[in-house]
C-alpha cells in the first residue's frame, strides 16, 4: 500500500509541474480580473453541462465535497483538453487553440470518511491582440495564472445526508505586457506589470439523496465559498527598445516603477442544485450558481472601460446507461452523457456584459479491471460579442479523462 502512496504522489507532483507551466487559454477577456476562470471539475461533468449534482462510488466530484462521501474505491484521476478558438470582431477574425492538463487528483475512501487531493488550474491568463490608432500600433499580451492545490474531507452523517469541505492552497502568477510603436520609428516603448498571487480558501459542500419512489432517487446539493483576502505581490517595469527591420526587440533602457503590494479579495460563491434519476440507469439535474465579482478589481491598473458585475451560471445536464451490467454487449455499458450552460462571466466592457453559452456531449467508457473508465467529451460554444469594438469568440472543446479505480484494503480470510 505504501508503495501505492508513493506512486501517486511522484504522479501528481510530475503533473502538477506541468499544469503550473501553461497557460490554457487565448482570450483577451483573461485580461481582466484574475485570467479566466477554468472549469473546476471533471471531464464527467464537463459532458453534462458542468453540473456537480450527481455523484457515485466510482468517480471524484471535484466540485461539491461532499459528493465525495460516496466514494467506494481508491481513485486516480487525471484530465486534460484542446480547444479551438475563432476570435471574430466585426471586421476580421482569426484561429487559435491551446491544449492543456486540467486537473489531476486522488481520492482515498476510509469507511465514513474519505479524503482526497491534488491540484486544479483555477484561471489562466493567455492572449495576444494588437491594437492601431492613430498611427501608434499597441500590441497587449499576457500568460500566467492562478493554480489551486487542494486537500478534500468529506463524511458520510447518515446514508441520505454527507458533508464537505475543501482547503485551497492558491498561488500563481500573472504577467501583462504592452509594447507601443509609432509608425515610421525605430524606437518603441514596453511595460510589463507582473503580480504574484498568494491565499488560503474554502469551500463547504452538503447533500441530501433519499429514494422518493421505489425506483426514483431525488438529489439535493449545495456549495458555498467564503470570501476571503488574497496578496498580491506586484512589479511593473518601463523600457524603451531599438526595433530591428526583422521585428526584434533590444532593450536599450528601462526602469523599475515603484508598485504597492497589494490585498484583494476574492468573492464569495454560493451553489444550489437538484436532479432526478433512477440510480445505475439515469439521471437529471440543474444548478444555479453565483459569484460576488461585483466587488472584484484588477491588480495594479484602473480601467475606464469594464465594470465587474455578479456572475451567474445555469447549467442543466445527466446520463443514461442502457444496461450497466450487461454481460452481452459492452455499448450497454457505456455511459452517455449531455449538457447545456449559459453563464454571465461578470465582465462589462464598453457597455456590453460578456455572456458565455455551451453546449457538451460525452461518453464514459469502462476499461480495465474493478469500474476504471475512460471519459470522452467535446463542447460547442461562444463567448462575446462583435458589438461595441469587442470580440466574439466561437469554441470547440475536446476533453478527456482516466478515472482509475483500486482497492488497497481487501479482507483476506484462510481456509
Amino acid at each position: 500500500m505504501l508503495k501505492r502512496i508513493i506512486l501517486g504522489l511522484i504522479v501528481l507532483i510530475t503533473c502538477s509541474s506541468a499544469a503550473i507551466a501553461q497557460e490554457g487559454t487565448t482570450s483577451p477577456y483573461s485580461f481582466y480580473g484574475i485570467g479566466a476562470l477554468k472549469f473546476k471539475g471533471t471531464a464527467e461533468n464537463r459532458a453534462m453541462g458542468g453540473i456537480n449534482v450527481f455523484s457515485d462510488s466510482i468517480h471524484l466530484n471535484l466540485q461539491n465535497p461532499a459528493g465525495l462521501a460516496d466514494l467506494e474505491y481508491i481513485t486516480y484521476t487525471l484530465g486534460g483538453s484542446h480547444k479551438s478558438v475563432t476570435q471574430k470582431t466585426a471586421t476580421d477574425e482569426q484561429q487559435q487553440s491551446t491544449t492543456s492538463l486540467d486537473y489531476v487528483a486522488v481520492g482515498i475512501p476510509m469507511g465514513k470518511l474519505v479524503t482526497s487531493f491534488g491540484l486544479i488550474p483555477y484561471t489562466s491568463v493567455g492572449y495576444d491582440v494588437q491594437n492601431l490608432n492613430d498611427g501608434v500600433t499597441t500590441r497587449y499580451s499576457g500568460e500566467g495564472g492562478l493554480n489551486k492545490a487542494f486537500l478534500t474531507f468529506a463524511y458520510k452523517i447518515t446514508p441520505e445526508f454527507s458533508f464537505g469541505i475543501d482547503t485551497n492552497f492558491n498561488f500563481g502568477n500573472i504577467e501583462n505586457t504592452a509594447f507601443s510603436q509609432q509608425e515610421d520609428l525605430e524606437l518603441g516603448s514596453i511595460e510589463t506589470n507582473r503580480s504574484d498571487l498568494l491565499g488560503f480558501s474554502f469551500n463547504l459542500g452538503a447533500r441530501y439523496r433519499t429514494m422518493i419512489t421505489d425506483q426514483l432517487q431525488l438529489t439535493t446539493t449545495i456549495t458555498y465559498t467564503p470570501e476571503t483576502n488574497f496578496s498580491s505581490d506586484n512589479t511593473r517595469q518601463r523600457a524603451t527598445v531599438f526595433v530591428l527591420p526583422s521585428g526584434l526587440q533590444i532593450e536599450r533602457e528601462s526602469v523599475e516603477v515603484d508598485v504597492a503590494n497589494s490585498d484583494f479579495v476574492f468573492p464569495s460563491q454560493f451553489t444550489i442544485g437538484a436532479g432526478i434519476g433512477k440510480p445505475k440507469n439515469w439521471f437529471v439535474g440543474l444548478e444555479f450558481d453565483n459569484q460576488k465579482t461585483s466587488n472584484f478589481t484588477n491588480r495594479t491598473f484602473e480601467l475606464e472601460n469594464v465594470v465587474f458585475q455578479d456572475a451567474s451560471k445555469y447549467r442543466i445536464g445527466g446520463f443514461f446507461i442502457p444496461n450497466y451490467n450487461s454481460l452481452s454487449s459492452y455499448y450497454k455499458r457505456v455511459v452517455y452523457r449531455a449538457g447545456v450552460r449559459f453563464e454571465e462571466t461578470g465582465i462589462n466592457l464598453n457597455g456590453e456584459s460578456i455572456n458565455e453559452f455551451g453546449i457538451s456531449f460525452g461518453v464514459g467508457l469502462p476499461v480495465g479491471r474493478l469500474f476504471s473508465n475512460a471519459n470522452l467529451g467535446v463542447e460547442i460554444g461562444r463567448r462575446g460579442t462583435t458589438n461595441s469594438g469587442l470580440i466574439q469568440e466561437n469554441f470547440f472543446n475536446i476533453f478527456l479523462s482516466l478515472s482509475l479505480n483500486d482497492k488497497w484494503f481487501d479482507k483476506r480470510y484462510l481456509d
